[in-house]
């Protein structure tokens, strides 16, 4: 009697699982705050000052008081004679009753001065004094210090990926180096005797049944985007002896392996063995299309401890669609990131779906003049093609038909690969 298929793994279940053994990587580095770019900061950035740390002007102008300005001069305008000029980088004297500074963009606002008047709105006479030609408002043109940050404020949160906005922010705190977490080490490695890269072979020398080897290339893109320090093994032939081999070495210096292929469940399949042989191996069959045969395991270490073992499937898409909604959250968590799901939104849908698939679908679409979501014509897991033309993918939930002028869940690209 035929034992019965296990039933797929719904997507969120699989995550939810991986991402309980998904503990943060021990050890962290200092490194400098001009090379943090895409690290993970693992202590919170508390400001020590206040920014701005004083009054400044927002304006080129004139320091004043408003209240002395609303007096009318001859002509109807204020007219005040000017008592110092304060650059950038200055520390202004008091402002002296019934004058005015001369005051440039970001220079600190002198004592008793409540408003800065922008110079266009302000005229210089022969003999030096300024004419005010507008009544200004208490506060106007004045930053005030700490209106962009508090003192002892957490201005980054510990588990932040830091972008380059995050490195300007930490500057402006005075921060010259940072504490982040260190890279995951990765190695990874294909497998295939089908498998030939780029260059050994022309196209019109390949034999049949041979394939250049696209995974190899965008797998390691994709691992250097989320911060990993990786070495690529290269193809590891259909063997047994040879699979058990690349995955002890992996897993000596490595946190993480992944591979592609060899995930299924046929005779030329060696990963499910040799991994259970140096450890255990979970082979999980998931609810999602593209991307149904995904593994995750460990390698033991000679020594102590052990590596992760991820295994995607061969295909391409396949192997491109697992990395981006199992992986990329993984790798993120390792590093201490807590929000790891990438961001959907809602768009249009200009296209029909009539047959929803009873697995959780990624199908791969862009956008069009319209502002609508256009879908390219072959979803095949083999077509990488839609993954370089399209934006991003609409998350259709299993058994859901699409009709023209839908709303989707759309994700794009540029959120899974920031």
């Amino acid at each position: 009697m035929q034992t019965p298929r296990k039933p797929l793994k719904p997507l969120d279940e699989a995550l939810q699982e991986l991402l309980a053994h998904a503990l943060v990587l021990t050890g962290s580095e200092q490194v400098d705050t001009f090379d943090a770019d895409g690290r993970v900061l693992l202590e919170a950035a508390v400001s020590p000052l206040q920014v701005p740390p004083q009054d400044n002007s927002a304006m080129d102008g004139y320091a004043v008081r408003a209240a002395e300005c609303a007096v009318m001069g001859s002509g109807g305008d204020a007219v005040l004679p000017v008592s110092q000029r304060i650059p950038a980088g200055t520390a202004p004297d008091a402002l002296a009753a019934g004058t005015v500074a001369r005051i440039f963009t970001g220079a600190p606002v002198p004592a008793g001065a409540d408003a800065i008047v922008m110079q266009e709105d302000c005229e210089v006479l022969d003999d030096g004094r300024v004419r005010i030609k507008s009544r200004p408002e208490a506060g106007q043109w004045i930053r005030l210090s700490g209106d962009d940050i508090q003192q002892g404020a957490t201005v980054i949160a510990a588990g932040t990926r830091l972008a380059p906005a995050h490195l300007g922010l930490a500057a402006s705190m005075g921060f010259a180096t940072l504490a982040v977490a260190r890279k995951p080490r990765v190695a990874m490695f294909s497998t295939g005797d089908e498998l030939v890269m780029p260059g050994t072979v022309a196209p019109q020398d390949m034999k049949p049944g041979s394939i250049y080897n696209s995974n190899r290339f965008f797998l390691r893109a994709l691992l250097l985007r989320m911060g990993c320090e990786v070495t690529d093994l290269g193809i590891v032939p259909d063997d047994r002896e040879a699979t058990v081999k690349a995955l002890e070495q992996a897993a000596q210096s490595h946190d993480v392996i992944v591979t592609s292929g060899g995930v299924s469940v046929g005779e030329e399949d060696h990963i499910k063995p040799a991994v259970q042989q140096l450890g255990q191996l979970d082979l999980w069959q998931i609810s999602i299309k593209p991307g149904k045969p995904f593994a995750y395991g460990r390698v033991n270490r000679k020594d102590h401890g052990f590596a992760h073992f991820i295994g995607l499937p061969g295909n391409p898409v396949s192997s491109f669609v697992t990395f981006q909604v199992l992986v990329r959250p993984f790798l993120l968590r390792l590093q201490g990131v807590q929000n790891v799901l990438p961001r959907a939104i809602q768009a249009r849908a200009d296209f029909v779906w009539p047959k929803g698939d009873k697995r959780r679908e990624f199908l791969r679409v862009r956008y069009n003049e319209r502002g609508g979501l256009e879908l390219f014509r072959n979803q095949s897991s083999g077509v990488l093609t839609s993954t370089a033309w399209g934006d991003g993918v609409v998350d259709n939930p299993a058994g859901t038909t699409i009709a023209e002028g839908d709303s989707v869940s759309f994700i794009p690209f540029s959120e899974l690969m920031a």
